[in-house]
């Protein structure tokens, strides 16, 4: 008599608490100026494509050649991201709406 060999678990999935999972530069940069704009973006990381003429094509160019900068772009979107969640979260919740039943 064979016993059956072990049931295999399914793998939990690996990027399964990744914020940048599925996100591409393009959306990532594109989420950073609409929060900041290219001159708080350009203080924030002072990178000639967001300073002297800024665009998200320039941008987009250097920043997929050059690792180090697209590091400090994708540790800004995270912060921005936690910035943003404590701020919703610090928020009070409305007053209850007045009773106007019965």
């Amino acid at each position: 008599m064979q016993v059956p060999p072990p049931p295999v678990p399914k793998p939990a999935p690996s990027q399964a608490r990744n914020p940048l999972h599925g996100l591409t530069l393009e959306a990532i940069v594109t989420a950073l100026v609409a929060h900041y704009g290219w001159a708080g973006l350009g203080e924030r990381i002072p990178l000639r494509c967001f300073i002297s003429d800024p665009s998200l094509a320039s941008s987009l160019k250097f920043l997929r050649k050059t690792p180090w900068a697209r590091d400090k772009v994708e540790g800004l979107y995270l912060f921005m991201l936690r910035e943003t969640r404590r701020a919703h979260a610090r928020r009070p919740a409305p007053p209850p709406a007045p009773d106007r039943g019965a």
